[in-house]
């Protein structure tokens, strides 16, 4: 690590489709100058690239664009950058992948949980959302609903969308410089 250079730190985003998750992570990306993983668009390109119907469909490959983006996160990490990981992240097995990924990578570690506490806005934002990567099908409300994502039974900051992203934003940069991150073990 460059002297003077903090350790690089992995931020996990996760939440249901529509809370704002990408609007999020770009913001604070931009913010504390991380690389954004955004794992959307790396199963968009696989669809895109007909890998994944040559396969049999994602029920084939269910955990493909999370091990990718675990290696580029794990990659940026090793490498000294910060990382803001940028996925649903609903059951606790990706849970504990993005931990081992931080601990691979001798980062700090800060699950955030991102929500909208507003249910009007969030079924608005997933009915009106539109796809801004080719071989990306969002899905409908309906879906949303019906998703399995586990409860946490690990710590997790929860941020609220509903309120404002830049709030959400100075909620994460603020605990990352108040220490409240899981650090590597040596």
């Amino acid at each position: 690590m460059p002297i003077g250079k903090p350790e690089p730190a992995l931020i996990v985003l996760s939440g249901l489709p529509g809370v704002g998750k990408t609007t999020l992570a770009r913001r604070l990306s931009t913010e504390i100058d991380a690389v954004h993983v955004r794992i959307d668009t790396i199963e968009a390109a696989l669809t895109a690239s007909g890998i994944v119907d040559r396969v049999g469909g994602w029920s084939a490959v269910p955990d493909t664009g999370y091990r990718i983006a675990y290696a580029i996160a794990l990659d940026h990490l090793s490498a000294g950058h910060s990382v803001v990981a940028d996925s649903v992240n609903p059951i606790a097995i990706t849970r504990a992948a993005w931990s081992r990924c931080a601990k691979a990578g001798r980062a700090r570690l800060l699950n955030v949980e991102v929500v909208c506490s507003d249910l009007a806005l969030h079924r608005r934002r997933v009915e009106t959302r539109t796809s801004d990567l080719e071989g990306l099908v969002v899905p409908t409300w309906q879906q949303v609903e019906e998703r399995t994502y586990e409860r946490w039974d690990t710590p997790v900051l929860r941020v609220d969308t509903a309120v404002s992203i830049d709030q959400a934003v100075r909620e994460i940069t603020s605990a990352m410089t108040q220490g409240d991150v899981e650090t590597p073990s040596r």
